[in-house]
Formats: C-alpha cells, sequence, structure tokens
C-alpha cells in the first residue's frame, strides 16, 4: 500500500520546524530561497542538513558554486520567508544582507547565520540532502525564532523563561 502524498504532508505538518533562507553566489549573482528542511549533523567536525528540491533554481547553484548560507529567520521574518519563496528577478534588491567570508549573503535581520562549503550531496527522493561543512557563523543576542508548523507560521509563546524551565533529576 503506497502512503498518499497528502496523507504524509499532513502527517510531517505536526512537527513544528524553523525557517531558513537558503542563500549562495554564482556567476556574479546572489539567489536565496526558503527551506524549512535544515538540521545539524555533526559538532566535529561542524555538518549540518539541508533538503533542496530538485527543481529549485538553487539547486544546481549549490552544486556549482559549492557553498551555500544558512539564514535561521527571526520570529519576524515570515515576509522574507515569502518573499524568497516567490520567483522574482532578483530576490536581494529589497533585502538588507552582507556578503560573508565565502561570498554568501547572509541577511542582517537573521537570528543566526552560518556560512558552508558543500562537502556531499545525497539523493533524496525529489530533493537531493546537502552536507555542509559550516566555516563561519554569526547570531544576534536577542530574539526568538520563526516557526512552521501545520502550514502556518508561528511564534513561541512569550513567557517568563523560569516557567519554561522544568529541572529533571536523571539516575544514571
Amino acid at each position: 500500500m503506497s502512503l498518499e502524498q497528502t496523507e504524509f504532508r499532513t502527517v510531517l505538518g505536526h512537527f513544528a520546524s524553523g525557517v531558513t533562507i537558503i542563500t549562495t553566489h554564482y556567476l556574479g549573482q546572489l539567489h536565496g530561497t526558503t527551506v524549512s528542511s535544515f538540521c545539524s549533523l555533526s559538532l566535529k567536525p561542524p555538518l549540518i542538513l539541508v533538503g533542496i528540491d530538485l527543481n529549485a533554481n538553487i539547486h544546481d547553484l549549490i552544486v556549482e558554486s559549492g557553498v551555500f548560507g544558512v539564514n535561521i529567520l527571526a520570529e519576524q521574518g515570515e515576509t522574507a520567508s515569502r518573499h524568497f519563496a516567490r520567483q522574482v528577478p532578483d530576490k536581494f534588491a529589497s533585502i538588507d544582507y552582507q556578503l560573508g567570508q565565502l561570498g554568501v549573503p547572509l541577511l542582517q535581520d537573521a537570528l543566526a547565520t552560518l556560512e558552508c562549503r558543500l562537502v556531499e550531496r545525497y539523493p533524496g527522493g525529489d530533493h537531493s540532502i546537502f552536507v555542509g561543512e559550516v566555516v563561519s557563523t554569526s547570531t544576534q543576542a536577542q530574539g526568538q525564532p520563526l516557526l512552521y508548523y501545520r502550514s502556518k507560521y508561528n511564534r513561541l509563546l512569550h513567557t517568563p523563561a523560569a516557567s519554561l524551565v522544568h529541572n529533571v533529576a536523571v539516575e544514571s
């Protein structure tokens, strides 16, 4: 029995994820797209995973350039997320960014950024799984992440930090 795509998407929508904008440069042009399939892989060496649709314009550009940036969006980043999800000619025309040490655009308003060298690409159905070695990072001192849950943008509930922490003793 084959799993229906709609059912699969609905089930996966129950997993909250952060929202990122993946960026690269190729032949003097800047490129970016919104991605939610991103996670850490290894501390030594520092590696991350990102899933990119085979049909996305940026897919082959990352392969060719060998570098990419991960911009983890802050809670006010919904507009940027929607902007980079669309097909527009110059996505960076109205966006504040700076070029990182690898030349990839890093968004000024991102909660955190990572610059990566592409070290591996694996097949993943209708996506490629890119493994990036992180060569530089930055973080904002303040802020909360933008979340994506059940096909909607969400934010963390702002409550005093003390009420969010529960200490649990673990027996060893």
